[in-house]
C-alpha cells in the first residue's frame, strides 16, 4: 500500500477536483487519477464518483476521507514545523496575489530569494478575488482589503501601504480640459475595480471628499486592462504610482489634481494560522518589507502588525 495514494486523494477532495489538485502539487492530473484508482483497487471501495462537470465523493469515500483528511493535514503541518524550527529555506512556496502586486513587488522579492536560496521553489498564482490560503493550499495570499473578513483560522498582517493618485492621457486632457477640482472630475469617465468603493480623496485642508464609481466608463478587476484603456484616452484611473511611473516619466500619462491626495492601497498577507511559521515564509514577509523600504516613501513598508481573524 502506498500512502502517497492517500494523501492525493485527500489533495482532490480538499481541491474539489484532480484539475485543482495538480495545479497545487505540480503533477500530471493523469497521474493524480492513477493513484486514486490505485487506491480504490487497494481497499476495495469507490471512493470517488466522476463526471464530465463534478466529482463527489461516495459514501464510503466521505468516511474515508474523514478519517485520513486529518492525520494528512496534522502531517503537513508538523513538516512545516519542523523546517521552520531548523531555518531552513527550502520547498515549495505556494503565493497567491493580485496581478498589480504581483509585478511590481512579489515577483522580484521571490526572484531574488530563488538566487539566495537554490532549494527554494516559488509557485505565483494570479487571484483578483479574496483566496482562503487554507482552503487554496497556499503558504500566503496577499489582497487588498477594503473591509475587514469573516473569523476564521488565517492570520491577517498588514505588510505594504502604496501610494495612489489619478491619473490620465494627454489626449483625453486635451478634448476635455484638465480638471482643476473635484467637481471638474465629475464631468470625467471613470476607470474602476469591480470592488470599488467610492475614491476616497482629502485636499491640503484635511477635507475629505469621494467620488462615485459606480457609473465608470470601465470596470475590471485587472489593472493592465484599466491601464491600456487609460493610455487610450479612455478615461480617469486610480492607481499605485509605483504601477504607473514609466508612463508618466515618458508623458504617456499625467497626474491629476496633485493637490489631492488619495487614499493608499493597504496589502495584507493572509497566512494560515500554525503554531511555527515555515521558515520560507518568515524569509519571503522580511525580504518583502525590506523590498518596500528600498522603494522609498512611493511604496512605503508599514508595521507588520498581525492578527489572527
Amino acid at each position: 500500500m502506498d500512502w502517497r495514494d492517500w494523501d492525493v486523494f485527500c489533495h482532490v477532495v480538499d481541491h474539489g477536483g484532480f484539475t485543482a489538485a495538480a495545479r497545487v502539487l505540480g503533477h500530471p492530473k493523469s497521474s493524480l487519477s492513477a493513484a486514486v484508482q490505485r487506491l480504490e483497487t487497494d481497499v476495495g471501495l469507490r471512493l470517488l464518483e466522476r463526471t464530465t462537470r463534478r466529482l463527489r465523493l461516495t459514501e464510503a469515500g466521505e468516511a474515508v476521507y474523514h478519517r485520513v483528511g486529518p492525520l494528512f493535514a496534522a502531517l503537513h503541518d508538523a513538516r512545516s514545523e519542523a523546517l521552520a524550527a531548523r531555518g531552513t529555506v527550502a520547498g515549495t512556496l505556494r503565493i497567491a496575489s493580485p496581478y498589480e502586486f504581483g509585478a511590481h513587488h512579489v515577483g522580484p522579492v521571490a526572484c531574488a530569494l530563488m538566487a539566495s536560496y537554490p532549494d527554494l521553489r516559488v509557485r505565483i498564482d494570479v487571484e483578483h478575488e479574496i483566496v482562503d490560503p487554507i482552503a487554496g493550499n497556499y503558504d500566503m495570499v496577499f489582497a487588498m482589503l477594503e473591509a475587514p473578513l469573516p473569523p476564521s483560522a488565517i492570520v491577517i498582517r498588514k505588510v505594504f501601504s502604496i501610494a495612489r493618485g489619478l491619473f490620465a492621457a494627454p489626449s483625453l486632457l486635451e478634448s476635455r480640459g484638465e480638471p482643476r477640482t473635484l467637481g471638474d472630475l465629475a464631468a470625467f469617465p471613470l476607470l474602476a475595480g469591480p470592488n470599488d468603493a467610492p475614491w476616497t480623496l482629502t485636499d491640503r485642508y484635511g477635507s475629505v471628499q469621494h467620488i462615485a464609481t459606480a457609473d465608470a466608463r470601465l470596470i475590471s478587476s485587472n489593472a493592465g486592462v484599466r491601464l491600456q484603456a487609460a493610455l487610450a484616452g479612455h478615461g480617469v484611473l486610480r492607481v499605485t504610482a509605483s504601477y504607473v511611473r514609466a508612463a508618466v516619466e515618458t508623458g504617456a500619462l499625467r497626474r491629476l489634481l496633485p493637490d489631492y491626495g488619495c487614499e493608499p492601497l493597504s496589502v495584507h498577507a493572509l497566512l494560515p494560522a500554525r503554531r511555527l511559521m515555515p521558515e520560507k515564509v518568515r524569509c519571503f514577509l522580511d525580504a518583502l518589507e525590506q523590498h518596500a523600504q528600498s522603494a522609498g516613501p512611493a511604496d512605503g513598508a508599514l508595521p507588520a502588525e498581525a492578527r489572527t481573524a
